[in-house]
């Protein structure tokens, strides 16, 4: 079994979202609720930072929706796509410099039958934590987690030691499914994780023609 570890101290989580981004593989996210338990190990992350990227959410400024980017590290930040899923990222910061890590993929290590059952019958068990909204979904992260603290005492989300995965195996690519910014080698994942994802280059949405 995968080592949890202690809980990451908040300097851990600072920082610029390129250099802290990779350290992040291998660590754990664990999740408490009333239903139970669930630990996942990060496979693969992706940087997003403000002002200067712009397939970020705070590329064009402080928003409603974009607000705990602007956070001090060590928050999360939970955001709704497609209508459907929420996807959950670590805010790096410093407070009021935007800049965060999106928790694309992981293998669940703690509680694989809650997790099973937030996800769908056809999912296979290597798969329960692929994809960035599969990984939210079986921690339980939605609307109510956006902005939980997760260095605060006693947190019911904390990210543990876990277990790093050795240098040479860590390997970065372009970010998946986004159409600007994508010559970012800022997508980091851990060679051979049968939960990394596929890689799929953004598409720009048109409009349809009146």
């Amino acid at each position: 079994m995968t080592p949890i570890g202690r809980r990451l101290p908040r300097s851990a989580l600072a920082g610029d979202a390129v250099t802290v981004a990779p350290t992040l593989l291998g660590r754990v996210v664990v999740s408490d609720s009333p239903d139970g338990r669930v630990a996942v190990r990060l496979t693969e992350v992706e940087a997003y930072r403000g002002a200067d990227d712009e397939a970020s959410h705070a590329f064009r400024g402080l928003t409603r929706r974009n607000a705990i980017m602007f956070d001090e590290p060590g928050h999360l930040y939970t955001y709704f796509v497609y209508g459907m899923h929420w996807c959950a990222n670590i805010v790096t910061g410093p407070a009021g410099h935007p800049s965060a890590v999106l928790l694309r993929a992981g293998e669940v290590v703690l509680g694989h039958e809650l997790a099973t059952a937030r996800r769908s019958e056809r999912t296979k068990p290597a798969h329960l934590a692929r994809g960035p909204a599969g990984l939210a979904s079986v921690l339980g992260l939605a609307s109510a987690q956006n902005g939980a603290d997760l260095c605060a005492p006693g947190a019911a989300i904390s990210v543990r030691t876990g277990t790093p995965p050795p240098t040479d195996l860590v390997l970065t690519g372009p970010r998946v499914g986004v159409n600007v910014g994508v010559e970012q080698p800022w997508r980091f994942f851990e060679a051979g994780a049968s939960s990394v994802s596929a890689f799929r280059a953004g598409v720009r949405r048109r409009r349809p023609t009146p």
